[in-house]
């Protein structure tokens, strides 16, 4: 998913330290949209339209608050540079799958209902974690595989989710 010639928008920031929770806030979107963390007040994400238009938001944003930005578009200046910031991303992400691979693997225990809610749960997850995944890991199959077997298992007991998903 990366932008022509591993193009990179990055985010350089400061946001004024009072009250703390405006810079709670930014931190929360930019954690929501995956950022690499490159340095303090700066970030990185793979340049694309959409990458773009989330970065300029959240730049505004931090504006408003008091705060002063600067978007850039920029290439690594090594390809090692680049895998390492992927590297830290997909990393990132790996843990992420992993969390709901063994949710999914917990809820085929429950009972229907929580089975159910557990479902719903776990898919909003995989899809808010999809947004974010700009350099997937082996493990978003896996738990993508153990939440489809939760579903699958409807109302019987199943044989574990963990048995489909390895």
């Amino acid at each position: 998913m990366m932008g022509p010639a591993g193009q990179w928008v990055l985010l350089a920031y400061r946001i004024p330290r009072q009250p703390s929770t405006l810079r709670i806030t930014i931190w929360r979107k930019l954690d929501r949209l995956g950022v690499a963390r490159l340095g303090d007040g700066l970030v990185a994400l793979p340049a694309d339209a959409r990458t773009r238009e989330q970065i300029d938001w959240i730049a505004e944003e931090i504006g408003e608050m008091g705060g002063s930005t600067t978007v850039w578009l920029a290439a690594a200046g090594s390809a090692a540079q680049e895998k390492a910031i992927a590297t830290e991303m997909r990393t990132a992400r790996a843990a992420e799958y992993r969390a709901v691979l063994e949710q999914a693997e917990a809820a085929a225990q429950a009972r229907p209902g929580e089975r159910s809610r557990a479902l719903k749960r776990l898919q909003a997850e995989l899809r808010r974690i999809g947004r974010r995944d700009y350099f997937p890991p082996a493990e978003r199959e896996a738990a993508q595989r153990a939440v489809r077997a939760l579903a699958d298992t409807g109302s019987d007991t199943g044989a574990g989710v963990g048995e489909v998903a390895r």
